[in-house]
Order: structure tokens, then C-alpha cells, then sequence
């Protein structure tokens, strides 16, 4: 789960991270009262989605010549007018696709004087099985273009959970960012309380960048993106109170009401699996028989009736599915149930794409004898690569 920067940054100050100044608004009227309860005479208005690159960003529905993202303004006017572009607009940055996200919220933060910009991340770096602090001394917009170009201005160093946070993972980091003195024992105090953030709030990613030092010789957060284990949730009611739906698809908003794993891709041919790893599978063997898959669903050991109908509807949603593969292997989830969901899904919604059913395990001759009766133009499938052909020839019959 994402969250946006000032809720991260919020979450942050509560382990002494030193952040300036800020307020969140969704109007124009609230960014203008934050605003003024900022000292100023410099503000920067920043435009709250989940995805990066919002300073180099453009809006839609601006010109080309119009400013990004993150703003500055001199004076509460340039405020309220840059709240006035950015709210409701949508943004397109690297990260968004050329969709864009459409712009709701906005921070406004006190202005900083920055004498030097760096990169900190903490991320879980599965291949270790430890925790990655990533630190750069060439912080800022163009990190990406750093790592491409110059990987050798980034450190990474290895933190074993069991061990914990020591001293001298501070220290290696100040170095690798070249700090010291005051601003070294900062750094060593700011990576440690970063650590035990990231450890108590089960986050999957914790970003800043940039980390500044201003010109009063002093660390700041200036910038920050967060999100965190889906399955660690049930432990952090208040993190989890912080989820904006309106930033997420939703199909995938909707899949998450019904207990599904889903998650739209690109492809044609919609997919509708139990168990994550036979999901993978059956993408695989769509995309080796010359199609592409339009998602990853999982309904899980033991979904019922309406589960599975929930499913079927959120696959059908999708414009781009030509086509729909049911592969389930009956364990716990039994294959009748499987069949009379798949039947009165394709009723409910009047199913006008092909369908091909393979279904293996628990009850599957009650299930494959369900969807024979069902009276709906159901192709019924023996193996998986014998469903994978069926599917693909029945897109292209229908083409």
C-alpha cells in the first residue's frame, strides 16, 4: 500500500525526523489557511499523487509552457494561483504512463534554503533477505539517470534484521554521503531513527530524495515516498486509515473488497486462477501460445459462490478482454463451486467473449458436469496446455 508524502512525512515526525513545515489541502481555500500559517516569504506547493517525478511532470490540460508538479511561490497570491492550476488537474509524469493521475490533493510546505541535496532509501532486498539502505551523494529529480549513468555515486549497505541497526551502519552511510562533523553524528542519528520507522511500520519502501542540509547546517526530509506490506496491514490500523482509493485502479480497489489478488495487465485474454503460482503459470503458457494475458487474478483456497462471480465481473470490466481462461486446480476450493460461480457470473453479465474452462481436483466431475448443463457456450479444456491452445484459437475465431 502507498500513501501519499505529507501523510508519510507525518508518520516520520513521530520518530523525531526533523521535516519542514507543511499543511495538506484538498481545496483551494485550505492551501491558501496553510499557507498562511507558514512563516514564508517562500512556499512550495506540491501536488500529492502516488508516483514521482512531479517536478518535471506536465499537466494535461496546460500548455507545454506551464510548470510542473512542485512549484515555488513567492507570495500567498502565487499560492492560491498555482492551487487553482494544479487541483483537479491531471498530471503525466515518468512514473504515471501518459494517462496521468488526476490531482486532489496538495501540500504546502515552508520554503527551505538547501545547500546540498542527497539520496537515502530503505527497501527489503529479497535476494539477502536483509534490509537495503541505499544512500547517493547526487540526491535530487534525476536519481534514475544516476543510477543509468554513474552507478558508482551509489552505496548500498546491508542491514541484517536479526542484528538490527548498529553504529556502524550510521557511519558508512555519512560516508558514503561524505558528511561529517555535526552533520555526520546527524546522519547517523537520522539513518538509525529511518531504520526503526521502517522495521515498526512493516514498510516494503521508504524513499527520500531529496535529503537536504541547509544552509544553517541542518538535515532535512525534503521529500518522501512510503509504502508497506499488504499482508502486515492487519497490525497498523492507523497506517492502513491512510489508503486513498481514488490512486488506485478500480478494478483492483474493488478485487480488494472480495478478499482477490488482482492486478490489470496489458494483454487480451483475462485469466481467473487459484493459487498465485498456478496463476503465474497459466500467464506463461497464454503468452508461449502467442497471446498476452489482460491480468493476474487469484481467488484463493477458499472462495465461495459470490467470490468467484465477484471475479468474473471485474475480469469482464476490462475493455481490452477478448477472451477469458478459468484454470483451477481443486484442493480446498472445490471445483462445483468454482463452476456454479463461473455459471452465474456469465449469466449476470450476458458473456459475449469465449470462454474456456479447465478444471482439475475436488468434485471435478460435478463441476465439469454443471458447466455442460449450463446451456452457455463454456469450452471445456483437459490440461492447462490444452486450454492455453483452446483460448488463443477462440480469440482468434471471434477477431
Amino acid at each position: 500500500m502507498n500513501i501519499h508524502e505529507y501523510q508519510a512525512k507525518e508518520l516520520l515526525a513521530k520518530y523525531g525526523i526533523g521535516i519542514p513545515a507543511g499543511h495538506a489541502a484538498l481545496t483551494v481555500e485550505e492551501a491558501v489557511e496553510g499557507a498562511k500559517k507558514l512563516p514564508g516569504p517562500l512556499y512550495v506547493v506540491k501536488a500529492q499523487i502516488h508516483a514521482g517525478g512531479r517536478g518535471k511532470g506536465k499537466f494535461k490540460e496546460l500548455g507545454p509552457d506551464a510548470k510542473g508538479g512542485v512549484r515555488l511561490a513567492k507570495s500567498i497570491e502565487e499560492v492560491e494561483a498555482s492551487a487553482k492550476e494544479m487541483l483537479g488537474n491531471t498530471l503525466v509524469t515518468i512514473q504515471t504512463g501518459d494517462e496521468g493521475k488526476q490531482v486532489n490533493r496538495l501540500y504546502v510546505t515552508d520554503g527551505v534554503d538547501i545547500a546540498q541535496e542527497y539520496y537515502l532509501s530503505m527497501l527489503v532486498d529479497r535476494a539477502t533477505g536483509r534490509v537495503a539502505m541505499i544512500v547517493s551523494t547526487e540526491g535530487g529529480m534525476d536519481i534514475e539517470e544516476v543510477a543509468h549513468s554513474t552507478p558508482e555515486k551509489i552505496t548500498t549497505i546491508t542491514i541484517d534484521p536479526a542484528q538490527g541497526f548498529m553504529p556502524h551502519h550510521g557511519r558508512a552511510a555519512a560516508f558514503a554521503l561524505e558528511l561529517t562533523g555535526d552533520l555526520g553524528k546527524q546522519c547517523q542519528k537520522l539513518t538509525k531513527q529511518l531504520y526503526t520507522a521502517f522495521m515498526d511500520l512493516d514498510c516494503e519502501m521508504l524513499e527520500i530524495n531529496p535529503l537536504v542540509e541547509t544552509d544553517d547546517g541542518q538535515l532535512l526530509v525534503l521529500d518522501t515516498k512510503m509504502s508497506f506490506d499488504g499482508n502486515a496491514l492487519f497490525r497498523h490500523k492507523d497506517v492502513e486509515a491512510l489508503r486513498d482509493v481514488t490512486e488506485e485502479d478500480p478494478a483492483e480497489v474493488e478485487a480488494s473488497e472480495y478478499d482477490l489478488a488482482y492486478i490489470k495487465l496489458d494483454g487480451n485474454i483475462g485469466c481467473m486462477v487459484n493459487g498465485a503460482g498456478l496463476a503465474m503459470a497459466t500467464m506463461d503458457i497464454i503468452k508461449l501460445n502467442g497471446a498476452f494475458p489482460a491480468n493476474f487474478l487469484d481467488v484463493g483456497g477458499g472462495a465461495t459462490t459470490e467470490k468467484v462471480t465477484a471475479a468474473f465481473k471485474i475480469i469482464l470490466k476490462d475493455p481490452a478482454v477478448e477472451g477469458i481462461l478459468v484454470n483451477i486446480f481443486g484442493g480446498i476450493m472445490k471445483c462445483d463451486v468454482i463452476a456454479n460461480g463461473i455459471v452465474q457470473a456469465a449469466k449476470d453479465v450476458n458473456l459475449s467473449v469465449p470462454l474456456v474452462v479447465r478444471l482439475e481436483g475436488t468434485n471435478v466431475q460435478q463441476g465439469k458436469d454443471i458447466l455442460e448443463n449450463s446451456g452457455l457456450p463454456i469450452v471445456s479444456a483437459d490440461d492447462l496446455g490444452d486450454a492455453a491452445r483452446k483460448i488463443v484459437a477462440e480469440v482468434k475465431k471471434a477477431a
